[in-house]
């Protein structure tokens, strides 16, 4: 499996592999959700990729599996109030440190989806650009963070089905533009984006 490949690399030379990633970093509402996983490396899971990748039931079917089989996993949902306040960059990499100071197994190396490291990280972590598409433990995290977050805006769209947070799951698309533009603003907005900001002046 190519995705495992990569991660045996590492494995072998530095010891325990954690993977971290996020979803929800564009979206004009709810929050962005970080997760970190360390796999059973003799355990492999059958269909793992990147998030992006797989439809809506195929990643709830590995969502499943791997908090199973994985040796320990976490999820650090962070809210828009934090997102406002410390902008949405230092949000996301705040969630990676608490993920990962938080799982029950100390990795000897984080893998990081992007091109980032926290500053508690630094110096057993390395920043891998599209690695949710590379290491199969980054890829298992990107599943856990993104149906995570599914699930949240889910919720949401059940209390304001005028925004169809189902099916947009909060990103700036024209119909969910055309809301906040009839309804106004909510508290899962992200108040400190552009178009909410536009639309502050007017509600």
């Amino acid at each position: 499996m190519p995705l495992y490949k990569k991660e045996r690399i590492f494995s072998k030379e530095f010891g325990i592999i954690a993977g971290v990633d996020e979803a929800g970093r564009g979206p004009l509402a709810g929050p962005v959700v970080v997760a970190a996983v360390i796999l059973n490396m003799n355990k492999k899971i059958p269909g793992l990729n990147d998030s992006k990748k797989l439809s809506e039931k195929k990643r709830e079917e590995l969502y499943n599996i791997i908090i199973k089989e994985a040796v320990c996993w976490k999820i650090k949902i962070v809210s828009p109030e934090i997102i406002d306040d410390i902008n949405i960059l230092q949000a996301t990499l705040y969630g990676m440190e608490e993920v990962v100071l938080s799982l029950k197994v100390k990795p000897d190396l984080c893998v990081i989806d992007g091109n980032k490291i926290p500053k508690k990280l630094i110096g057993f972590s390395k920043a891998i650009v599209k690695g949710d598409a590379k290491i199969a433990s980054i890829a298992a995290a990107s599943i856990l963070a993104k149906v995570t977050r599914d699930r949240l805006m889910i919720e949401l769209h059940e209390k304001f089905p005028q925004y169809n947070f189902k099916q947009n799951k909060g990103y700036p698309t024209k119909e969910h533009i055309a809301a906040l533009d009839k309804y106004g603003i909510l508290d899962c907005h992200r108040k400190s984006y552009k178009p909410i900001q536009q639309l502050t002046l007017k509600f």
